[in-house]
């Protein structure tokens, strides 16, 4: 089953930013476990995650290496004026977010 995974904060869930941080910390690293996450989107203060020098970047690039799409919005990126600082090689836009999501069977939104 195709599964997109959409982040779109830098923490997990709302309430304690420090828990929030922490929770999305430990899914991140379990993530590897579940082989039909095919991609991960991450759009507004999500992109967040994906920055030179961000906590999530270790589990972020291992998740990639193990073959899982990594989206990260461009309007955002300019938005967040990070575009220096993304670590991916390739930023997406609109239309492949949302033939991703389209496409998915399941979407999940942390």
């Amino acid at each position: 089953m195709k599964t997109v995974l959409v982040l779109n904060n830098t923490q997990m869930g709302q309430g304690d930013a420090d828990l929030g941080r922490k929770l999305l910390g430990s899914c991140l690293r379990k993530l590897n476990r579940f082989p039909n996450i095919e991609s991960v989107v991450l759009y507004n203060a999500g992109i967040k995650l994906a920055t030179k020098g961000s906590p999530f970047a270790p589990e972020l690039h291992q998740l990639q290496e193990n073959g899982v799409d990594i989206l990260v919005c461009g309007t955002c990126v300019e938005h967040y004026g990070l575009g220096d600082q993304i670590i991916f090689d390739r930023v997406s836009n609109m239309d492949e977010i949302l033939a991703t999501l389209d496409t998915a069977e399941k979407v999940i939104t942390l």
